[in-house]
Protein backbone atom coordinates (compact mmCIF):
# COMPACT_ATOMS: atom_id res chain seq x y z
CA UNK A 1 0.00 0.00 0.00
CA UNK A 2 1.20 3.52 -0.67
CA UNK A 3 0.52 7.13 0.21
CA UNK A 4 -0.15 6.21 3.83
CA UNK A 5 -0.16 9.12 6.28
CA UNK A 6 -0.23 8.94 10.05
CA UNK A 7 -0.98 11.55 12.66
CA UNK A 8 0.22 10.30 16.02
CA UNK A 9 -0.01 11.92 19.42
CA UNK A 10 3.20 13.10 20.97
CA UNK A 11 4.24 11.43 24.19
CA UNK A 12 4.41 12.80 27.70
CA UNK A 13 2.51 15.81 28.94
CA UNK A 14 0.64 16.34 25.66
CA UNK A 15 -0.80 12.83 25.73
CA UNK A 16 -1.81 13.21 29.38
CA UNK A 17 -3.51 16.53 28.65
CA UNK A 18 -5.42 14.92 25.76
CA UNK A 19 -6.93 12.33 28.08
CA UNK A 20 -8.40 15.08 30.21
CA UNK A 21 -9.31 17.75 27.71
CA UNK A 22 -9.24 16.07 24.30
CA UNK A 23 -6.73 17.28 21.73
CA UNK A 24 -8.03 19.14 18.72
CA UNK A 25 -7.73 16.97 15.65
CA UNK A 26 -5.09 17.89 13.09
CA UNK A 27 -7.35 16.55 10.36
CA UNK A 28 -10.16 18.80 11.55
CA UNK A 29 -7.87 21.84 11.43
CA UNK A 30 -6.84 20.87 7.91
CA UNK A 31 -10.51 20.58 6.89
CA UNK A 32 -11.29 24.05 8.29
CA UNK A 33 -8.32 25.59 6.51
CA UNK A 34 -9.32 23.97 3.21
CA UNK A 35 -12.66 25.78 3.23
CA UNK A 36 -10.92 29.08 2.44
CA UNK A 37 -7.82 27.86 0.60
CA UNK A 38 -9.49 26.17 -2.38
CA UNK A 39 -7.72 22.93 -1.51
CA UNK A 40 -9.30 19.48 -1.31
CA UNK A 41 -9.35 18.41 2.34
CA UNK A 42 -8.49 14.88 3.36
CA UNK A 43 -11.88 14.65 5.08
CA UNK A 44 -14.99 14.69 2.89
CA UNK A 45 -17.78 17.07 3.93
CA UNK A 46 -20.50 14.96 5.56
CA UNK A 47 -22.55 17.94 6.75
CA UNK A 48 -25.08 17.63 3.92
CA UNK A 49 -26.35 14.25 5.15
CA UNK A 50 -29.93 13.76 6.28
CA UNK A 51 -33.29 15.38 5.77
CA UNK A 52 -32.90 18.67 3.86
CA UNK A 53 -29.13 18.56 4.40
CA UNK A 54 -29.55 18.86 8.17
CA UNK A 55 -30.54 22.50 7.75
CA UNK A 56 -34.00 22.09 9.23
CA UNK A 57 -35.76 19.63 11.46
CA UNK A 58 -38.22 16.95 10.46
CA UNK A 59 -41.64 18.64 10.32
CA UNK A 60 -44.77 17.81 12.26
CA UNK A 61 -46.85 17.67 9.12
CA UNK A 62 -50.41 18.97 8.96
CA UNK A 63 -51.70 16.87 6.07
CA UNK A 64 -55.23 15.50 6.08
CA UNK A 65 -55.49 12.59 8.52
CA UNK A 66 -56.58 9.16 7.28
CA UNK A 67 -57.33 7.05 10.34
CA UNK A 68 -56.97 3.32 9.71
CA UNK A 69 -59.92 2.76 12.06
CA UNK A 70 -62.17 4.51 9.54
CA UNK A 71 -61.22 1.93 6.92
CA UNK A 72 -61.88 -1.17 8.99
CA UNK A 73 -58.78 -1.66 11.13
CA UNK A 74 -59.54 -2.62 14.73
CA UNK A 75 -56.66 -2.95 17.22
CA UNK A 76 -56.39 -5.90 19.59
CA UNK A 77 -59.25 -7.90 18.06
CA UNK A 78 -57.16 -10.84 16.78
CA UNK A 79 -58.15 -10.19 13.16
CA UNK A 80 -55.96 -9.06 10.27
CA UNK A 81 -55.78 -5.33 9.57
CA UNK A 82 -53.78 -5.69 6.37
CA UNK A 83 -56.48 -4.80 3.86
CA UNK A 84 -57.76 -1.95 6.00
CA UNK A 85 -54.25 -0.46 6.05
CA UNK A 86 -53.99 -0.82 2.27
CA UNK A 87 -57.34 0.96 1.83
CA UNK A 88 -56.17 3.79 4.08
CA UNK A 89 -52.94 4.14 2.13
CA UNK A 90 -54.83 4.21 -1.18
CA UNK A 91 -57.04 7.03 0.07
CA UNK A 92 -54.04 9.11 1.23
CA UNK A 93 -52.16 8.56 -2.03
CA UNK A 94 -55.24 9.49 -4.08
CA UNK A 95 -55.48 12.69 -2.05
CA UNK A 96 -51.92 13.61 -2.99
CA UNK A 97 -50.77 13.70 0.64
CA UNK A 98 -51.89 12.40 3.99
CA UNK A 99 -51.15 11.12 7.46
CA UNK A 100 -51.97 7.43 7.73
CA UNK A 101 -52.78 7.41 11.44
CA UNK A 102 -52.73 4.42 13.77
CA UNK A 103 -54.41 4.66 17.20
CA UNK A 104 -53.00 2.82 20.19
CA UNK A 105 -53.00 -0.95 20.18
CA UNK A 106 -51.72 -3.88 18.14
CA UNK A 107 -52.58 -4.13 14.44
CA UNK A 108 -52.02 -7.43 12.62
CA UNK A 109 -50.36 -7.22 9.20
CA UNK A 110 -49.55 -10.79 8.08
CA UNK A 111 -51.87 -13.42 9.56
CA UNK A 112 -52.48 -17.00 8.37
CA UNK A 113 -55.25 -16.04 5.96
CA UNK A 114 -53.46 -13.00 4.53
CA UNK A 115 -51.99 -12.91 1.02
CA UNK A 116 -48.35 -13.15 2.19
CA UNK A 117 -47.43 -10.07 0.19
CA UNK A 118 -45.98 -6.75 1.35
CA UNK A 119 -47.81 -3.50 1.93
CA UNK A 120 -46.48 -1.10 -0.71
CA UNK A 121 -46.79 2.69 -0.44
CA UNK A 122 -46.13 4.86 -3.50
CA UNK A 123 -46.62 8.60 -3.24
CA UNK A 124 -45.24 11.96 -2.18
CA UNK A 125 -46.09 13.45 1.20
CA UNK A 126 -47.32 10.24 2.83
CA UNK A 127 -46.59 9.88 6.55
CA UNK A 128 -47.28 6.81 8.68
CA UNK A 129 -47.91 8.04 12.22
CA UNK A 130 -48.60 5.97 15.29
CA UNK A 131 -49.50 6.81 18.87
CA UNK A 132 -46.08 6.08 20.31
CA UNK A 133 -43.51 3.30 19.95
CA UNK A 134 -43.58 2.18 23.59
CA UNK A 135 -45.59 -0.70 25.10
CA UNK A 136 -48.70 1.47 25.41
CA UNK A 137 -48.41 2.89 21.89
CA UNK A 138 -48.99 1.43 18.42
CA UNK A 139 -47.66 -1.96 17.33
CA UNK A 140 -47.71 -3.33 13.78
CA UNK A 141 -47.33 -7.06 14.30
CA UNK A 142 -46.05 -9.44 11.62
CA UNK A 143 -46.97 -12.96 12.71
CA UNK A 144 -45.77 -14.83 9.62
CA UNK A 145 -42.65 -14.28 7.54
CA UNK A 146 -42.90 -13.36 3.88
CA UNK A 147 -41.58 -16.05 1.49
CA UNK A 148 -38.55 -15.34 -0.67
CA UNK A 149 -39.08 -14.60 -4.34
CA UNK A 150 -36.47 -17.30 -4.97
CA UNK A 151 -35.77 -19.58 -1.97
CA UNK A 152 -32.29 -20.30 -3.35
CA UNK A 153 -31.49 -16.57 -3.26
CA UNK A 154 -31.56 -15.89 0.45
CA UNK A 155 -31.67 -12.11 0.03
CA UNK A 156 -34.96 -12.05 -1.92
CA UNK A 157 -37.42 -11.91 0.97
CA UNK A 158 -39.50 -8.75 0.59
CA UNK A 159 -39.84 -6.18 3.35
CA UNK A 160 -43.29 -6.03 4.96
CA UNK A 161 -43.68 -2.25 4.54
CA UNK A 162 -42.21 -0.77 1.37
CA UNK A 163 -42.25 2.95 0.69
CA UNK A 164 -40.99 3.21 -2.84
CA UNK A 165 -40.63 5.51 -5.80
CA UNK A 166 -40.44 4.29 -9.35
CA UNK A 167 -40.09 5.13 -12.99
CA UNK A 168 -37.36 5.11 -15.59
CA UNK A 169 -34.05 6.92 -15.36
CA UNK A 170 -33.08 8.74 -18.54
CA UNK A 171 -29.69 10.06 -19.57
CA UNK A 172 -29.94 13.84 -19.64
CA UNK A 173 -26.37 14.93 -20.29
CA UNK A 174 -22.72 13.90 -20.42
CA UNK A 175 -20.07 15.39 -18.17
CA UNK A 176 -17.46 17.19 -20.27
CA UNK A 177 -15.01 18.49 -17.68
CA UNK A 178 -13.41 16.86 -14.64
CA UNK A 179 -14.34 18.07 -11.15
CA UNK A 180 -12.67 17.46 -7.82
CA UNK A 181 -14.27 16.04 -4.70
CA UNK A 182 -15.96 18.88 -2.84
CA UNK A 183 -16.86 20.78 -5.99
CA UNK A 184 -20.45 22.01 -6.51
CA UNK A 185 -20.18 22.42 -10.27
CA UNK A 186 -20.31 20.10 -13.26
CA UNK A 187 -19.94 21.09 -16.90
CA UNK A 188 -22.03 19.08 -19.35
CA UNK A 189 -22.56 18.86 -23.10
CA UNK A 190 -26.23 19.90 -22.94
CA UNK A 191 -28.18 21.22 -19.95
CA UNK A 192 -31.42 21.94 -21.81
CA UNK A 193 -33.28 19.08 -20.11
CA UNK A 194 -32.26 20.13 -16.58
CA UNK A 195 -33.57 22.97 -14.45
CA UNK A 196 -33.11 24.35 -10.95
CA UNK A 197 -34.74 22.13 -8.33
CA UNK A 198 -34.39 18.91 -10.32
CA UNK A 199 -32.92 15.83 -8.69
CA UNK A 200 -30.33 14.08 -10.82
CA UNK A 201 -27.99 11.09 -10.67
CA UNK A 202 -24.28 11.61 -11.26
CA UNK A 203 -23.10 8.23 -12.47
CA UNK A 204 -20.18 6.33 -13.92
CA UNK A 205 -19.90 2.63 -14.73
CA UNK A 206 -16.60 1.85 -16.36
CA UNK A 207 -13.96 -0.88 -16.07
CA UNK A 208 -11.09 1.11 -17.54
CA UNK A 209 -7.88 -0.20 -15.92
CA UNK A 210 -6.69 3.26 -14.84
CA UNK A 211 -10.05 3.97 -13.17
CA UNK A 212 -9.93 0.69 -11.25
CA UNK A 213 -6.34 1.41 -10.24
CA UNK A 214 -7.32 4.84 -8.96
CA UNK A 215 -10.24 3.36 -7.04
CA UNK A 216 -8.05 0.80 -5.31
CA UNK A 217 -5.64 3.42 -3.92
CA UNK A 218 -2.65 1.15 -4.42
CA UNK A 219 -4.27 -2.01 -3.06
CA UNK A 220 -4.18 -5.33 -4.93
CA UNK A 221 -7.20 -6.37 -7.00
CA UNK A 222 -8.12 -10.03 -6.54
CA UNK A 223 -9.02 -11.83 -9.77
CA UNK A 224 -12.11 -13.19 -7.97
CA UNK A 225 -13.56 -9.66 -7.76
CA UNK A 226 -15.37 -10.05 -11.05
CA UNK A 227 -17.96 -7.35 -10.41
CA UNK A 228 -15.28 -4.66 -10.20
CA UNK A 229 -13.12 -6.11 -12.96
CA UNK A 230 -15.86 -6.87 -15.48
CA UNK A 231 -18.69 -4.44 -14.72
CA UNK A 232 -16.33 -1.74 -13.53
CA UNK A 233 -16.21 1.10 -11.05
CA UNK A 234 -19.75 2.16 -10.22
CA UNK A 235 -20.49 5.53 -8.64
CA UNK A 236 -24.08 6.65 -8.18
CA UNK A 237 -24.49 10.03 -6.44
CA UNK A 238 -27.87 11.71 -6.06
CA UNK A 239 -27.89 15.51 -6.18
CA UNK A 240 -30.35 18.36 -6.37
CA UNK A 241 -29.63 21.10 -8.89
CA UNK A 242 -29.36 24.59 -7.40
CA UNK A 243 -29.07 26.41 -10.72
CA UNK A 244 -28.20 25.97 -14.38
CA UNK A 245 -25.86 28.43 -16.05
CA UNK A 246 -25.48 27.65 -19.72
CA UNK A 247 -23.85 24.22 -19.80
CA UNK A 248 -22.87 24.32 -16.14
CA UNK A 249 -24.83 22.64 -13.36
CA UNK A 250 -24.51 24.11 -9.87
CA UNK A 251 -25.39 21.49 -7.26
CA UNK A 252 -26.81 22.02 -3.79
CA UNK A 253 -24.36 19.49 -2.33
CA UNK A 254 -20.64 18.92 -2.90
CA UNK A 255 -19.44 15.96 -4.91
CA UNK A 256 -18.31 13.13 -2.64
CA UNK A 257 -15.89 11.71 -5.22
CA UNK A 258 -13.56 13.03 -7.89
CA UNK A 259 -15.07 13.05 -11.40
CA UNK A 260 -12.72 12.37 -14.30
CA UNK A 261 -14.59 13.26 -17.48
CA UNK A 262 -12.63 10.86 -19.67
CA UNK A 263 -14.36 7.92 -17.96
CA UNK A 264 -17.77 8.81 -19.41
CA UNK A 265 -19.73 10.20 -16.48
CA UNK A 266 -23.41 10.87 -17.16
CA UNK A 267 -26.21 12.91 -15.64
CA UNK A 268 -29.50 11.01 -15.37
CA UNK A 269 -32.99 11.80 -14.15
CA UNK A 270 -33.92 10.48 -10.71
CA UNK A 271 -37.28 8.73 -10.37
CA UNK A 272 -38.32 9.18 -6.73
CA UNK A 273 -40.83 10.48 -4.18
CA UNK A 274 -40.24 13.08 -1.48
CA UNK A 275 -41.37 14.04 2.02
CA UNK A 276 -42.28 10.52 3.09
CA UNK A 277 -42.19 9.73 6.80
CA UNK A 278 -42.67 6.97 9.36
CA UNK A 279 -42.87 7.92 13.02
CA UNK A 280 -44.04 6.92 16.49
CA UNK A 281 -44.60 3.26 15.63
CA UNK A 282 -43.40 -0.12 16.88
CA UNK A 283 -42.72 -2.75 14.19
CA UNK A 284 -42.92 -6.20 15.77
CA UNK A 285 -41.82 -9.38 14.04
CA UNK A 286 -42.13 -12.97 15.19
CA UNK A 287 -38.52 -14.06 14.81
CA UNK A 288 -37.75 -16.39 17.74
CA UNK A 289 -35.04 -18.81 16.51
CA UNK A 290 -31.30 -18.88 17.15
CA UNK A 291 -29.92 -17.00 14.16
CA UNK A 292 -27.59 -18.85 11.78
CA UNK A 293 -26.02 -16.70 9.09
CA UNK A 294 -27.09 -17.81 5.58
CA UNK A 295 -28.86 -20.93 6.87
CA UNK A 296 -31.92 -20.20 4.74
CA UNK A 297 -34.06 -17.32 3.51
CA UNK A 298 -36.08 -17.23 6.73
CA UNK A 299 -32.98 -16.68 8.86
CA UNK A 300 -31.58 -14.10 6.46
CA UNK A 301 -34.73 -12.11 5.81
CA UNK A 302 -38.05 -13.73 6.63
CA UNK A 303 -39.08 -11.00 9.04
CA UNK A 304 -37.94 -7.87 7.21
CA UNK A 305 -39.93 -4.89 8.35
CA UNK A 306 -39.33 -1.52 6.69
CA UNK A 307 -37.81 -0.44 3.40
CA UNK A 308 -37.38 3.01 1.86
CA UNK A 309 -36.51 2.91 -1.84
CA UNK A 310 -36.09 5.83 -4.25
CA UNK A 311 -37.03 8.48 -1.72
CA UNK A 312 -35.50 11.88 -1.03
CA UNK A 313 -35.85 14.24 1.93
CA UNK A 314 -37.71 11.62 3.93
CA UNK A 315 -37.48 10.22 7.44
CA UNK A 316 -37.98 7.49 10.01
CA UNK A 317 -38.07 8.67 13.62
CA UNK A 318 -39.11 7.59 17.09
CA UNK A 319 -39.70 3.96 16.09
CA UNK A 320 -39.03 0.60 17.76
CA UNK A 321 -38.21 -2.68 16.00
CA UNK A 322 -38.49 -5.99 17.84
CA UNK A 323 -37.84 -9.64 16.88
CA UNK A 324 -36.87 -9.04 13.25
CA UNK A 325 -34.37 -10.48 10.76
CA UNK A 326 -33.81 -7.21 8.91
CA UNK A 327 -34.74 -3.90 10.47
CA UNK A 328 -34.56 -1.04 7.94
CA UNK A 329 -33.16 -0.74 4.44
CA UNK A 330 -32.72 2.70 2.89
CA UNK A 331 -32.08 1.89 -0.76
CA UNK A 332 -31.46 4.09 -3.82
CA UNK A 333 -32.44 7.10 -1.74
CA UNK A 334 -31.01 10.48 -0.84
CA UNK A 335 -31.05 12.65 2.26
CA UNK A 336 -33.06 10.29 4.41
CA UNK A 337 -32.83 10.61 8.21
CA UNK A 338 -33.32 7.66 10.57
CA UNK A 339 -33.40 9.19 14.04
CA UNK A 340 -34.10 8.22 17.63
CA UNK A 341 -34.96 4.57 17.02
CA UNK A 342 -34.62 1.43 19.16
CA UNK A 343 -33.94 -2.16 18.07
CA UNK A 344 -34.68 -4.97 20.54
CA UNK A 345 -35.52 -8.66 20.72
CA UNK A 346 -34.13 -11.80 19.15
CA UNK A 347 -30.87 -11.34 17.19
CA UNK A 348 -31.35 -11.50 13.44
CA UNK A 349 -29.47 -10.61 10.27
CA UNK A 350 -29.31 -6.86 9.50
CA UNK A 351 -29.93 -3.68 11.42
CA UNK A 352 -30.32 -0.30 9.67
CA UNK A 353 -28.56 -0.31 6.31
CA UNK A 354 -27.80 2.45 3.81
CA UNK A 355 -27.84 0.59 0.52
CA UNK A 356 -26.76 2.33 -2.70
CA UNK A 357 -27.97 5.61 -1.22
CA UNK A 358 -26.50 9.09 -0.87
CA UNK A 359 -26.10 11.19 2.29
CA UNK A 360 -28.23 9.03 4.59
CA UNK A 361 -28.10 10.04 8.26
CA UNK A 362 -28.63 7.36 10.91
CA UNK A 363 -28.51 8.97 14.34
CA UNK A 364 -29.33 8.38 18.01
CA UNK A 365 -29.98 4.71 17.25
CA UNK A 366 -29.82 2.18 20.08
CA UNK A 367 -29.52 -1.34 18.69
CA UNK A 368 -29.81 -3.73 21.64
CA UNK A 369 -30.62 -6.79 19.55
CA UNK A 370 -27.12 -7.90 18.47
CA UNK A 371 -28.03 -8.21 14.81
CA UNK A 372 -25.36 -10.14 12.87
CA UNK A 373 -24.58 -6.97 10.92
CA UNK A 374 -24.78 -3.83 13.02
CA UNK A 375 -25.82 -0.56 11.29
CA UNK A 376 -23.79 0.16 8.18
CA UNK A 377 -23.56 0.34 4.41
CA UNK A 378 -23.88 -1.78 1.29
CA UNK A 379 -23.92 -1.23 -2.45
CA UNK A 380 -22.83 2.06 -4.01
CA UNK A 381 -23.67 4.12 -0.93
CA UNK A 382 -21.81 7.37 -0.55
CA UNK A 383 -21.82 10.05 2.13
CA UNK A 384 -23.59 7.90 4.76
CA UNK A 385 -23.33 9.08 8.37
CA UNK A 386 -23.82 6.91 11.45
CA UNK A 387 -23.96 9.42 14.27
CA UNK A 388 -24.12 8.57 17.97
CA UNK A 389 -25.19 5.00 17.24
CA UNK A 390 -24.90 2.26 19.87
CA UNK A 391 -24.83 -1.51 19.54
CA UNK A 392 -23.61 -4.46 21.60
CA UNK A 393 -20.05 -5.72 21.90
CA UNK A 394 -20.89 -9.02 20.18
CA UNK A 395 -21.51 -7.44 16.77
CA UNK A 396 -19.81 -4.95 14.45
CA UNK A 397 -20.74 -2.52 11.69
CA UNK A 398 -21.80 -3.56 8.20
CA UNK A 399 -19.61 -2.88 5.16
CA UNK A 400 -21.38 -5.16 2.73
CA UNK A 401 -19.26 -4.68 -0.41
CA UNK A 402 -20.56 -3.73 -3.89
CA UNK A 403 -18.64 -0.43 -3.73
CA UNK A 404 -19.70 1.68 -0.76
CA UNK A 405 -17.61 4.85 -0.33
CA UNK A 406 -17.22 7.77 2.05
CA UNK A 407 -18.94 6.41 5.18
CA UNK A 408 -18.63 8.17 8.53
CA UNK A 409 -19.01 6.28 11.82
CA UNK A 410 -19.14 9.21 14.22
CA UNK A 411 -19.24 8.83 18.01
CA UNK A 412 -20.31 5.22 17.54
CA UNK A 413 -20.16 2.84 20.51
CA UNK A 414 -20.12 -0.92 20.00
CA UNK A 415 -18.21 -4.03 19.08
CA UNK A 416 -15.38 -3.94 16.56
CA UNK A 417 -14.01 -7.02 14.86
CA UNK A 418 -13.46 -8.76 11.56
CA UNK A 419 -16.19 -10.79 9.91
CA UNK A 420 -19.40 -8.81 10.20
CA UNK A 421 -18.88 -6.60 7.16
CA UNK A 422 -20.61 -8.94 4.71
CA UNK A 423 -20.57 -9.25 0.94
CA UNK A 424 -20.11 -11.95 -1.67
CA UNK A 425 -16.55 -12.53 -2.81
CA UNK A 426 -17.19 -11.35 -6.38
CA UNK A 427 -18.48 -8.01 -5.03
CA UNK A 428 -15.44 -7.15 -2.88
CA UNK A 429 -13.75 -5.01 -1.58
CA UNK A 430 -15.98 -4.44 1.46
CA UNK A 431 -15.46 -0.69 1.39
CA UNK A 432 -13.65 1.70 -0.92
CA UNK A 433 -12.03 5.04 -0.10
CA UNK A 434 -12.93 7.21 2.88
CA UNK A 435 -14.24 4.88 5.52
CA UNK A 436 -13.89 7.15 8.55
CA UNK A 437 -14.05 6.09 12.18
CA UNK A 438 -14.27 9.24 14.32
CA UNK A 439 -14.12 8.89 18.11
CA UNK A 440 -15.31 5.29 17.83
CA UNK A 441 -15.63 3.70 21.29
CA UNK A 442 -14.93 -0.01 21.11
CA UNK A 443 -16.71 -2.38 23.49
CA UNK A 444 -15.47 -5.88 24.23
CA UNK A 445 -12.00 -7.41 24.00
CA UNK A 446 -9.05 -5.59 22.38
CA UNK A 447 -7.06 -6.88 19.42
CA UNK A 448 -3.42 -6.33 18.55
CA UNK A 449 -2.40 -5.19 15.06
CA UNK A 450 -5.95 -5.30 13.73
CA UNK A 451 -6.02 -5.57 9.94
CA UNK A 452 -8.38 -3.72 7.61
CA UNK A 453 -6.93 -5.69 4.67
CA UNK A 454 -6.98 -9.15 6.16
CA UNK A 455 -4.08 -11.51 5.55
CA UNK A 456 -6.12 -14.36 7.08
CA UNK A 457 -9.33 -14.39 5.07
CA UNK A 458 -10.78 -13.25 1.74
CA UNK A 459 -13.89 -11.63 3.21
CA UNK A 460 -12.48 -8.53 4.94
CA UNK A 461 -10.90 -6.06 2.52
CA UNK A 462 -11.20 -2.34 3.20
CA UNK A 463 -9.24 0.40 1.41
CA UNK A 464 -7.03 2.08 4.06
CA UNK A 465 -9.45 4.06 6.23
CA UNK A 466 -9.12 7.18 8.36
CA UNK A 467 -9.17 6.40 12.08
CA UNK A 468 -9.33 9.31 14.53
CA UNK A 469 -9.82 9.13 18.29
CA UNK A 470 -10.47 5.38 18.34
CA UNK A 471 -10.66 4.34 22.01
CA UNK A 472 -12.26 2.02 24.52
CA UNK A 473 -11.02 -1.55 24.65
CA UNK A 474 -7.42 -0.88 23.66
CA UNK A 475 -7.18 -2.30 20.14
CA UNK A 476 -4.11 -1.44 18.09
CA UNK A 477 -3.85 -1.46 14.30
CA UNK A 478 -1.50 -2.58 11.59
CA UNK A 479 -0.61 0.96 10.73
CA UNK A 480 0.47 0.45 7.12
CA UNK A 481 -3.18 -0.44 6.40
CA UNK A 482 -4.49 2.92 7.63
CA UNK A 483 -4.39 6.13 5.62
CA UNK A 484 -4.60 8.42 8.63
CA UNK A 485 -4.24 7.30 12.25
CA UNK A 486 -4.69 10.05 14.79
CA UNK A 487 -4.94 9.99 18.58
CA UNK A 488 -5.24 6.23 19.03
CA UNK A 489 -6.63 5.48 22.49
CA UNK A 490 -7.85 9.01 23.18
CA UNK A 491 -10.90 10.86 21.82
CA UNK A 492 -10.28 14.12 20.00
CA UNK A 493 -12.04 17.44 19.64
CA UNK A 494 -14.39 18.01 18.00
CA UNK A 495 -16.28 15.15 19.63
CA UNK A 496 -18.55 14.71 16.60
CA UNK A 497 -17.25 15.35 13.09
CA UNK A 498 -20.77 15.54 11.66
CA UNK A 499 -21.85 18.15 14.20
CA UNK A 500 -18.67 20.17 13.75
CA UNK A 501 -18.92 20.22 9.95
CA UNK A 502 -22.61 21.16 10.12
CA UNK A 503 -21.93 23.96 12.60
CA UNK A 504 -19.04 25.26 10.50
CA UNK A 505 -21.25 25.41 7.40
CA UNK A 506 -24.35 26.90 9.02
CA UNK A 507 -22.64 29.12 11.59
CA UNK A 508 -24.41 27.36 14.45
CA UNK A 509 -25.94 24.01 15.28
CA UNK A 510 -29.55 23.72 14.11
CA UNK A 511 -32.18 23.52 16.83
CA UNK A 512 -33.39 20.04 15.82
CA UNK A 513 -29.95 18.63 16.55
CA UNK A 514 -29.71 20.37 19.91
CA UNK A 515 -33.15 19.08 20.86
CA UNK A 516 -32.58 15.44 19.86
CA UNK A 517 -29.41 15.22 21.94
CA UNK A 518 -31.21 16.27 25.15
Amino acid sequence: MKNIKKYLLAAGVLALTSVVNGQESALWNEFKAAQTSNKVAELPDFSYAGYHHGEKGIPDVTHQVFNVSDYGAVPNDGKSDKEAIRKTVAAAVKNGSGIVFFPKGRFLVNEDDDDQKPIVIKGNNIVFKGSGSGPDGTELYMKNYLPAKDPKKLWTCPYMFQFTGGGAEKVLAEVTQSAHRGSFELKVNDASKIKAGDWVVVRVKNNAPDLIEHEMCGCHVDKAWTSLLNKGVYVNEYHQVKSVKGKKLVLKEPLMRHVNAKHEWNILSYAHYEEVGVEDLAFIGNWQDDFVHHKDYIHDGGYSLLKFSRLANSWIRNCRFDDVNRVVSVSLSSNVSVLNCLVTGTPGHNSVSSSSSTRVLVGILDDQSSQWHAPGVSGASIGSVFWRVKYNEDTSFETHASQPRASLFDCVEGGFFLGRGGGARHNLPNHLEHLILWNYKELGEPETDFEFWSSKTWFWKIIPPIVVGFHGAGTTFKEDQIKVLESLGTPVNPESLYEAQLELRLGKLPQWLIDIKK
